[in-house]
């Protein structure tokens, strides 16, 4: 790899399997300094594969320095702590990845207020956090990268609609609302040399994706290999902050506008 992130430091959240892995891998191959943060740290505390222990030890084969923070992003002391305990380890925070997602799927009649409340602290709020506690020091420095992964449940859905809709409503809504933000704080802090972008993956072969049944024989060719959105997380975690900014981007779109085929990543 070309060292480009060689001397930043990169936080990625939801980064025990999955997505927020393989950006993890991505940027540690750039030589960024890499925290991880996660609920999962050690194997049986969750019921899908994958671990921080495991995701430190893979960025480790990619020759950078790694650490792991286990938090809950529903508690707001926990994302505090997660900043100051990255900040401890490396320093101020050049990049943000905000990857953590907890979704349930099910019709509105049948949606609690209390998982209706857990997902948008979780996916719209800690976001929203988070940008807040890492700004003060990106906006003194005149630099920063702030990427929000997002999803094409986002978007409107258009008739005719699809019959058996999977309880989605919800999961929209706090994808809608993160594209929002993201557009809204680029805007704002364009002057202060920080980038603010969201990558929408569309679907990928991850442990969460499975085990929500999403991979199936209507969906199974629509499948992205999760090396595109990795490389287009550090593509947008490296572009210049005054014009490559207040974008959603489709991962496979955007690596084609810019001429680029999706790098390698360390197993």
């Amino acid at each position: 790899m070309a060292g480009t992130l060689k001397g930043k430091v990169a936080l990625i959240t939801g980064a025990s399997r999955g997505i927020g892995e393989a950006i993890a891998v991505r940027l540690g191959q750039e030589g960024a300094k890499i925290v991880v943060s996660a609920r999962t740290a050690e194997a049986g505390e969750s019921r899908l594969p994958g671990t921080l222990h495991e995701t430190v030890e893979r960025v480790k084969r990619a020759g950078t320095d790694v650490v792991f923070v286990k938090a809950d992003l529903a508690q707001a002391r926990e994302r505090e702590q997660l900043i100051e305990k990255a900040e401890a380890a490396f320093g101020p925070v050049d990049i943000l990845v905000n990857n953590a997602a907890i979704t349930y799927f099910m019709p509105v009649a049948d949606f609690t207020e209390k998982r209706f409340k857990l997902m948008m602290e979780v996916q719209v709020y800690a976001p929203f956090h988070l940008a807040q506690l890492v700004l003060p020091s990106m906006k003194a420095r005149k630099s920063g990268w702030i990427v929000n992964i997002s999803s094409p449940a986002g978007l409107h859905p258009k008739q005719p609609y699809m019959p058996g809709a999977r309880g989605g409503t919800v999961y929209g809504m706090c994808k809608a609302a993160l594209e929002r933000f993201t557009t809204g704080l680029a805007s704002e802090v364009h002057d202060d040399g920080i980038a603010v972008n969201v990558v929408s993956p569309g679907l990928v072969d991850t442990p969460g994706v499975a085990v929500h049944g999403l991979i199936n024989e209507r969906t199974k060719d629509r499948v992205q290999p999760i090396e595109y959105i990795a490389e287009a997380v550090y593509r947008l975690s490296s572009g210049d902050p005054k014009t490559m900014t207040g974008r959603i981007d489709y991962a496979e779109p955007l690596l084609k506008e810019l001429g680029l085929k999706p790098a390698e990543l360390v197993a």
